[in-house]
């Protein structure tokens, strides 16, 4: 067999192309220097179906502390006395952001812009202040200057509204931090008066796109800590079998659970009347599916959260691990009633699932900070010692 021949056979048995027939876009959640400079984002995308790049600061700060691929421009930088360690990490974002965006420019015309994004965080620090949020998103919209980027916003109280009014000025988003069904829906109709005010203004409604991040194994790692304080104490056998019984499978029964929000609010007479326009669906994103507990399969928030017009950002461990040994199938619309069920043992156990995705959030804003903190103090290292 010929090399083409080869390498279309192994396209052919690759799961993670294999998702694509059910309609889930592959992103990955990683950026490093040497994946845009030595051709393995470009490898990703030929032969692994890659259709986008999600960033955050920890991703960030992960790369400058443990390589010296960014040791060059932050040498350069030395010299920029009118730089302060965040304007410093934001000129190598911006590279990054960009050079992505370049290489990924070709899956966003082949796909008329549906996928080929890549994602730029705005500062932690500006979860709760929503017009900080809009200035920030606006500047760095402007300074990447590429029609293939999504500027992260938090799906906090005070970046909804934010959210909103950019989808409104035409710039791309990608709501992050989602955990809640509750907050979900509230994203996903602000995205609709986002696009109204959009169309209301005349910008052309084809080329606006965002994601709606929701985050999935920190939902698990959470309520499987409480069941487990809960079993602990537990002399009830009926209630220990309750409990047993929804271990490790409450993130992907609440996840279905959003994805029935999206199919009833994008098929909607509202909705169809942006849709007729050339308005493309917010589409959900499963985030934070990396398994952390060794006892669940390590591709399990891959397998059983595919569906239609969905995205899934995989760190490289689990994409890796899907390749392998993942098996594509339409799971997301299965067993539906069961996934009502595990909410409602859920609640009939005690455990409150607001109370669970109230702390995630204010864990996640807690935690970006943090990331952002340390990206900065290695930003600042990185740049008094030079080149290592």
């Amino acid at each position: 067999m010929n090399p083409t021949g080869v390498l279309e056979t192994a396209k052919a048995t690759n799961p993670l192309i294999g998702l694509q027939k059910f309609g889930q876009s592959i992103w990955l959640d990683y950026i490093r220097r040497d994946l845009l400079t030595d051709g393995e984002l470009k490898r990703l995308i030929e032969e692994d179906g890659l259709r986008g790049m999600t960033s955050n600061p920890a991703i960030f700060e992960k790369a400058i502390a443990d390589s010296t691929l960014y040791d060059d421009i932050l040498k350069s930088l030395q010299s920029r006395t009118d730089l302060d360690a965040t304007g410093r990490y934001e000129i190598l974002a911006i590279r990054d952001i960009q050079d992505a965006a370049d290489i990924l420019r070709s899956v966003y015309d082949s796909t008329k812009q549906r996928d080929g994004y890549v994602s730029l965080e705005v500062s932690p620090y500006l979860a709760r202040d929503t017009q900080g949020t809009l200035n920030e998103a606006r500047r760095l919209w402007k300074a990447v200057n590429r029609p293939n980027i999504m500027i992260k916003v938090p799906g906090t109280k005070e970046g909804i509204p934010a959210f909103q009014q950019l989808i409104g000025e035409g710039i791309n988003v990608n709501v992050t931090l989602l955990f809640s069904q509750e907050v979900y829906q509230q994203v996903a109709d602000a995205y609709i008066a986002g696009v109204e005010q959009l169309a209301a203004r005349g910008g052309d409604l084809h080329r606006i796109a965002s994601v709606a991040s929701f985050f999935i194994s920190r939902i698990d790692n959470a309520v499987d800590a409480a069941i487990g304080t809960l079993l602990k104490n537990s002399k009830d056998s009926r209630e220990q079998g309750q409990l047993k019984s929804i271990q490790g499978k409450v993130a992907i029964a609440n996840g279905k659970l959003a994805y029935q929000r999206y199919q009833k609010t994008f098929g909607s007479e509202r909705w169809k009347k942006l849709a007729a326009k050339g308005a493309q669906t917010q589409r959900v994103l499963w985030a934070s599916t990396s398994t952390k507990n060794p006892a669940y399969s390590d591709v399990m928030y891959v397998e059983e959260l595919i569906g239609p017009d969905t995205v899934n950002t995989l760190p490289p461990a689990t994409l890796e691990a899907f390749r392998d040994h993942g098996h594509p199938r339409v799971s997301l619309t299965e067993d539906i009633a069961g996934a009502q069920q595990v909410m409602k043992t859920l609640a009939q156990v005690g455990i409150s699932m607001d109370e669970v995705t109230e702390k995630l959030t204010e864990d996640g804003v807690h935690l970006f900070a943090v990331a952002f903190d340390k990206l900065l103090k290695a930003v600042d290292k990185s740049t008094q010692t030079g080149a290592r």
